[in-house]
């Protein structure tokens, strides 16, 4: 049985991941693994190890502690109706990704034009 620690923290590795724009491949020749062990890993099928997460966040530029964020509030998130596992979503992802690649004064109209959008929803 998978434990949601686990769990969490493969979520982590593949939500960095895909905000980097890296393949499973990559991150694993990066690391000295096969890709197979990534996709273990972000599972939660395969417990990472110290050492292992070590080599992991120094590969995707984060602290290790970056994995660990949000672990204790997602019963909070899923409480204000944003599900728990919303970046492991690929859709939810390549969003974040393309917002961030519009020009800062752009995006914030854009922002306020989704804030209102909802509000009227």
């Amino acid at each position: 049985m998978k434990h949601p620690v686990d769990v969490h923290v493969g979520k982590r590795i593949r939500h960095r991941r895909w905000m980097v724009g890296m393949t499973q491949q990559q991150l694993a020749e990066r690391v000295g693994i096969k890709f197979q062990q990534i996709q273990k890993y972000e599972t939660g099928m395969n417990r990472v190890s110290a050492s292992r997460l070590w080599d992991i966040s120094d590969a995707l530029e984060v602290p290790v502690s970056f994995f660990f964020e949000g672990l204790v509030g997602e019963t909070a998130a899923e409480e204000a109706g944003v599900p728990a596992d919303l970046l492991s979503d690929k859709e939810a992802l390549e969003l974040v990704r393309s917002y961030y690649a519009i020009p800062e004064n752009q995006r914030r109209r854009l922002f306020e034009l989704a804030r209102v959008l909802s509000d009227a929803a």
